[in-house]
Formats: structure tokens, sequence, C-alpha cells
């Protein structure tokens, strides 16, 4: 049998949806009969006439986050077989959630130019659904099995784990003032943040950690609780808890910001808790501090949803049914 060609499209290699929604899957792609590749979508001229010319000789090409205009959108839809539209952000507005027309116009040319949509959760579907009739739900999935390593963790903190980049910094240097409160009541209490930038404080232990591949399982796992603050508006609705799922996997109880596809995936009291106010995030995070047997409880239930759900085994098989789609 022929090997099947499908080229993935994205802004870069190095960005984590290129790699949670396309190299990921490749060695499952790769097992299935499948031929995957990937180019980026900025370049010149020359190098925009081989994504068309890649494009034409592919089964099917996705597209990751990136809204073509004129002329390339048409361009590129004459050229591919089938085209598929990925995302797992709110491309549709701006960052801060105010509207954009320029943004929404792109999104829905886009849209309508696809064969097929895959969104990272239900509340980007509903938007894609406006302009495409055939919106598929792909939810971020991990890497469970890269997950599963025993590491120690500290015997003289109690370390409260953040993981991301300085694009969502803000969401928890809003948190710091609340997080500096409960160091005063809360003994031992450590922030660890694993990311491309730091932060200090004069009253809570900070261990700031450069974030890298090849360690940031192992600087989770050896944490006690994971945190994931968020505030709520449109573009915040769109994010796909990659982080949660990231501390859930590692069998970390996750507290949270009761906003966005976080309070879809974490299980109040169950997989973690959900937070709306000051109070309840020193009340959470007093809790897990001093309960090691909720800590444990919890994190077992949401290592086992991970692996339910959201590994990606599971939605590689939803994947692999939607490109092998007539």
């Amino acid at each position: 049998m022929m090997e099947k060609r499908i080229l993935f499209l994205s802004k870069g290699e190095h960005s984590p949806s290129t790699r949670y929604r396309a190299f990921n899957y490749f060695p499952h792609l790769k097992s299935n009969g499948w031929h995957p590749e990937h180019l980026n979508v900025r370049g010149t001229l020359a190098e925009k006439l081989n994504l068309l010319r890649r494009a034409g000789k592919a089964d099917v090409v996705v597209v990751l986050r990136h809204a073509f205009g004129f002329p390339m959108l048409p361009l590129l839809r004459r050229a591919a077989k089938r085209l598929i539209f990925d995302f797992d952000d709110a491309i549709f507005v701006k960052s801060d959630g105010n509207p954009s027309k320029g943004r929404a116009r792109r999104f829905r040319h886009m849209l309508e130019n696809c064969d097929q949509v895959w969104s990272g959760n239900q509340y980007l579907a509903a938007n894609a659904n406006q302009f495409n009739s055939h919106v598929t739900i792909v939810p971020t999935a991990i890497d469970i099995d890269r997950y599963r390593i025993q590491v120690e963790k500290p015997a003289d903190y109690i370390d409260l784990v953040w993981i991301g980049s300085s694009s969502t910094s803000r969401y928890l240097k809003d948190l710091l003032p609340t997080l500096e409160k409960c160091a005063l009541v809360v003994p031992n209490l450590r922030l660890k943040i694993i990311a491309d930038f730091e932060l200090q404080s004069d009253i809570l232990t900070i261990k700031n950690v450069p974030w890298s591949q090849e360690t940031e399982v192992s600087e989770l796992v050896s944490s006690h609780i994971g945190i994931a603050p968020m505030s709520d508006n449109n573009w915040t609705r769109g994010k796909c808890a990659l982080k949660v799922l990231q501390y859930m996997a590692c069998r970390l109880p996750v507290i949270s910001s009761a906003s966005g596809a976080n309070q879809d995936i974490i299980q109040h009291n169950i997989t973690g808790l959900l937070s709306t106010n000051e109070d309840e995030w020193l009340s959470a995070i007093a809790r897990l501090a001093g309960s090691e047997s909720d800590r444990n409880a919890m994190g077992a239930e949401g290592a086992e949803l991970c692996c339910r759900s959201f590994s990606q085994d599971v939605i590689a098989r939803v994947m692999l049914k939607q490109i092998s789609r007539d």
C-alpha cells in the first residue's frame, strides 16, 4: 500500500502548539501508514511557493493556528486535496479578550475554506461551528509514559509549581500577593516557577527554574501541588489546559482558577480544587499543603483521568479517524 502524506503547517517548529498538536503524533502517524511532514508558514516568496508545491503533493494538509489571508488562502485551498484547520487558542479575539474585527474576519475566511476543523476545546468548537459544519474537538494530549518517573520531593518545603512562559506570566503575577499572604501562615511554602522569566519576593521563597524540555518533567514530579491561575475572558476560555494536564500526568493535585477549560477538566474535590477568589485560593493551598493524603488521592485521580481521556494514544485515534475519512 502506498504511504499517504500529511503536511502540517505552523508558524514555527518550536511553538508548544506545533510540538503538542503535530510533532508528538508523528510516531502514531508513521505506524499507521502516514508520512508526516512539517513546514513553517512564514518565509520568502520561494519558500511560500515551495509550501504550495508540497501542499499539492500531500493527501492531507493541517494548518496549525495560522489564518492565511489573500492570496495564500485561495492558492492553498486550490493546492490542497483536503485542508484541515487546527487551533488551540481563541485566535479570533485579542489576547486581552477584547474583540478584533481583523482577527475575526481572517478566522471566518480560513474556516470557510477548510474541509474540517479541529478545535482544542468546546468553547473553540462553538465559535468554529458558526463558519464550518465539520468541527471535531481534538484536545491537547499528554505523552503519559514521559511523566511516569520517580523523583524525590523535598522534605523541607511544600512546593507550589507553575509552568508556563512570559506570555502568560501576568496570571501568576496577579496571584503573587495572594501567595505571599499564604506564605505567612503556611510553614515552608515555596513557589517553583518553570519558565523563561524569573520572579522575586521578600515574603515568599521562590525557586526560579529555566524551562527546558529535558528537565521540565523531573521538576514537575518533584513538586507537591500544581497551580493554574487564570483570568476569565474570551481569550482565556480558548486555552486548552495544557499545564493542568501536565500536573495531572505527574500525579500532582491541581489548584486552578474556575475559568476556561481548566474548570471543565478539573473535578473539584476529586482531582483538584477550583478557586474563584482570594479566600478560596488561601483555603485551597492551606488544605493541600497540610494534607499529604489529600494530595496523593487527588493526584492519583488526576493521573487516571489524564490517562483515560487526554493521553496521546487516545487522541491519536481521534486524529487518525478524522484524516482517514473519505
